[in-house]
């Protein structure tokens, strides 16, 4: 045989170790929804590395948040992880107030303007805070600088939301988005949940003012808003939605499980029969991509679907959180080593930080939710499994046709003469 049959055999035998490993790991049983995924500590590893190397610096580069998400995410996963596991504490802790501090610092604030109310925006007010009090429920509040500079957040926060005529802040100056004033108002109740209730009336009133301004074409809190009055400006998408649904159960129960089931009902998608996906925009609806969403495939955001899986462990849907977590261990082309795992090789740490924020996703002011069924195509994987064959299957289907053609050619043939009509 010779040295470019060889090589092409060896290329064979990869492709068809490589599908079989996608196959195996998109086959392998994801955790619940109330466990962690047992890879997270090499995920937080490889993002901690990428930002000791600069990744949020870069990530700056790509959108206004780069830095900023990038540093906030690892600290709230490394929450999550503790929380869920309390012999992780003491290293989440550490690694948490690391992240908190990066955020808190010039730098992490630079893009956001200090003459807004609350000081630097709400996006930034409320993310900080969330974060912020995650360490406190993972800590305890023993520490009086930690709890003194949480309490006073939320504080600033419940005056802006009193203070104003739109239950949705200001992230920028003159620009508004609600899926800020929703994580900001999770904030307030982590704190009433922390220690004595305090901004019930802020928080009722908020959702109040909320249900007054959804969108009208899908009944949910719109994508972009006016910043005078909170009228929709842009109506709901999958990039804010996604984050919303994380959120939302941590406000309010009934209101979030209505949400939700739109949610889903609205962006839960099966491009060409593969899934499952989030589009970005609602049924029926085109739209591009922008700094928000991302490149779309089939109208499909990849970042709102990843996130999407924090909004489904959150939210208790269970049979959803198992099928992204399958998906994302198949399209995500992961790579585990022994000391990490990163997705798309680690050409997006920020990425990354996405991913093990949601993988690892729980409620902070509530019991994890019970595991709930909702309606998941029972085909769902087929597709998926058929394509895997076929790429499994292709290196070697011209040599089994070649020789299935050789042994017809050789096969032995009739010496019978061949039979001659006698009709007239």
């Amino acid at each position: 045989m010779g040295v470019g049959r060889w090589a092409l055999r060896g290329v064979g035998i990869v492709v068809t170790v490589l599908v079989l490993v996608g196959a195996g790991r998109f086959l392998w049983p994801q955790p619940g929804i109330d466990e962690q995924p047992g890879s997270a500590w090499r995920q937080l590893a490889f993002v901690r590395a990428a930002i000791d190397g600069g990744a949020d610096v870069e990530a700056q580069g790509q959108f206004p948040e780069g830095y900023y998400f990038s540093n906030a995410l690892y600290g709230l996963a490394w929450v999550q992880v503790g929380l869920a596991d309390p012999g992780t504490r003491d290293e989440a802790l550490r690694e948490a107030r690391w992240a908190l501090g990066r955020v808190e610092s010039e730098r992490g604030r630079e893009v956001f303007s200090p003459g807004l109310r609350p000081a630097y925006g709400i996006f930034w007010a409320g993310w900080t805070n969330w974060l912020r009090g995650g360490i406190l429920a993972l800590g305890g509040t023993g520490d009086a600088a930690e709890v003194e500079r949480f309490v006073d957040g939320a504080a600033e926060m419940a005056a802006a939301f009193t203070g104003s005529a739109t239950p949705f802040l200001q992230a920028y100056p003159g620009q508004a988005w609600p899926v800020d004033s929703t994580v900001a108002i999770a904030a307030l109740r982590l704190h009433d949940s922390l220690f004595a209730p305090r901004f019930g009336t802020e928080v009722a009133n908020w959702l109040t003012a909320v249900r007054e301004r959804l969108d009208p074409a899908t009944g949910m809190l719109p994508h972009r808003v006016s910043a005078a009055d909170g009228t929709p400006v842009q109506g709901a998408r999958a990039t804010s939605q996604s984050v919303i649904q994380r959120f939302l159960p941590e406000i309010d129960a009934d209101f979030a499980a209505h949400q939700y089931a739109r949610y889903r009902g609205e962006f839960l998608a099966f491009p060409g029969g593969f899934g499952p996906a989030l589009r970005e925009y609602p049924r029926g609806v085109p739209g591009s991509g922008d700094v928000d969403s991302g490149p779309l495939v089939a109208g499909v955001s990849l970042s709102s679907t990843v996130v999407a899986l924090g909004a489904a462990r959150v939210n208790g849907d269970e049979s959803l959180a198992t099928a992204l977590g399958s998906a994302g261990e198949l399209l995500g082309l992961p790579l585990t080593l022994p000391g990490s795992k990163r997705y798309a090789f680690g050409l997006v740490p920020i990425g990354d930080a996405f991913v093990v924020w949601s993988a690892t996703a729980r409620p902070f002011t509530t019991a994890p939710p019970p595991a709930g069924t909702r309606d998941l195509p029972w085909w769902w994987r087929l597709p998926w499994l058929a394509v895997l064959c076929l790429g499994a299957s292709a290196p070697w289907l011209p040599r089994v046709a070649g020789l299935w053609h050789r042994r017809r050619e050789s096969a032995p043939k009739d010496p019978r003469p061949a039979a001659t009509s006698t009709a007239n």
